[in-house]
């Protein structure tokens, strides 16, 4: 799910490709009070994670020159990292008014804006700033962004298409003409998978109300997914994603469709249909079983690691080891990736049964999670899988989450079988988790009386 962050703040004093930290630390020999210089090192710093150091080189290229717009919006940037977003919002009003209105600044304004949930006040300024710029891609994006967000779907979908143009869109764009969404009258449309696996569940519910256009449906997908969707209505062809394309009239790429077929938040078509398959199922029997009063209660605390946003949706198996202390309830790791290893590095896999390594593929982890009886996670795909199946699952929120579920509230359209506990303040996992636990406690304690 790479749609949150697809416009990343950009530095305004961003140095050539050619510089390094080394080269810029030995000009600052030679120039030393050069804002410029202080200003550039401190955003290659950020791009390395030394986000102390980055904010000391801005504020010292701010000493420098007070009024020098690019270290303001940089050290917006950097405090944006942190969630330090009152600061960060200040800064990047400074660099926006220095600068009068400079684009670059201005989105770097927004996206500090949309992560402090300032929905409205983004989309205030981002309006304005396209009456100047009607074509400006990175402020259509965060508009849409926002929009969604806040739940104004017709609104927010009507530009969604605009994300094929950013510079930072990296998916494959299919050769010749993209679906309008008209009546298909019997050509082959090709629905072309991109961003992540959570967005190809989400939105492969779409695929049997596009083959009611009256067309033939060809589905590209992750291979990882393929058992899942196996049985999924409406798919004539399957073709692995990044394989060479077939013959097509049209494509669409599955993220447009929610435009493409109307979407509102009161129209949001029930989840996808997923296969789970025999063998996977047996599988599962063998590893999760079934006791009389006991809650089996699956886990994960992180993502994929390469996605950008993954420290902000992430956080580490300890926090769910209070879960531990609620009697009749037995805790299953569902984790995959690097993250498995905190369940050795904490000595827990006595007291946590890990799943992952029998996961071939989505399937087998669907398998899973129906002899579940609660999954209690952070954000990733999986959270759009169990959702899928119609499992309980409680999904623990990052401050300023996918736009899907919404500003506010415990509930998303888009899954009716999942309950959200979203921070309260940047960074709050501790609320997140005393919520949870409590709630866990108390539907723990109905499961044993009931």
């Amino acid at each position: 799910m790479v749609t949150e962050t697809a416009v990343a703040p950009k530095p305004a004093s961003a140095p050539d490709q050619g510089l390094s930290i080394e080269l810029l630390e030995r000009m600052l020999v030679e120039q030393p009070r050069d804002p410029n210089v202080w200003s550039a090192l401190g955003s290659l710093l950020r791009q390395q994670g030394k986000v102390q150091q980055a904010i000391a080189c801005q504020h010292r290229a701010l000493e420098f020159d007070p009024e020098h717009s690019g270290a303001w919006t940089n050290l917006g940037n950097v405090l944006a990292d942190q969630e330090r977003y009152d600061e960060a919002i200040a800064a990047h009003e400074k660099a926006v008014t220095l600068s009068k209105g400079a684009f670059s600044h201005v989105v770097n304004y927004t996206v500090a804006l949309r992560h402090a949930r300032r929905f409205e006040r983004a989309v205030q300024v981002i309006d304005h700033a396209l009456k100047v710029a009607p074509g400006n891609v990175s402020l259509r994006w965060d508009r849409v962004l926002t929009l969604l967000q806040l739940g104004r779907y017709e609104e927010g979908f009507r530009d969604y298409d605009c994300r094929l143009d950013l510079p930072s869109y990296q998916n494959r764009k299919p050769p010749g003409v993209l679906w309008d969404g008209s009546p298909l009258d019997g050509r082959t449309i090709l629905l072309n998978t991109e961003q992540g696996f959570g967005d190809a569940l989400l939105t492969a519910r779409y695929v049997p109300l596009v083959k009611a256009r009256g067309g033939r449906v060809i589905l590209e997908c992750h291979p990882e997914l393929r058992r899942l969707l196996d049985g999924l209505p409406g798919v004539d062809a399957f073709i692995p994603a990044g394989s060479e394309l077939p013959p097509y009239d049209v494509y669409c790429p599955l993220m447009s469709l929610p435009e493409r077929l109307g979407t509102t938040v009161d129209s949001v078509p029930p989840p996808t249909p997923v296969s789970v398959p025999a063998d996977a199922r047996a599988k599962a029997a063998t590893l999760v079983p079934k006791t009389p009063g006991i809650l089996n209660v699956g886990i994960i605390w992180s993502g994929r690691v390469t996605f950008k946003d993954n420290t902000r949706r992430a956080t580490t198996l300890s926090r769910f080891l209070r879960f531990l202390e609620i009697p009749k309830v037995r805790l299953f790791s569902l984790q995959k990736g690097p993250p498995e290893a905190e369940l050795e590095t904490l000595g827990t896999t006595t007291l946590i049964t890990p799943l992952g390594p029998h996961f071939q593929d989505f399937a087998d982890t669907a398998a899973a999670l129906e002899r579940l009886d609660l999954i209690i996670m952070t954000d990733s795909s999986v959270a759009h899988l169990a959702g899928s199946l119609g499992r309980p699952v409680w999904n623990l929120l990052q401050y300023m989450p996918y736009w899907i579920y919404g500003d506010k509230g415990s509930t998303t359209p888009w899954y009716p079988s999942m309950r959200l506990f979203q921070q309260e303040t940047p960074g709050d996992w501790d609320g997140v988790f005393a919520d949870a636990g409590q709630a866990l406690r108390q539907l723990a304690a109905s499961q044993s009386t009931g």
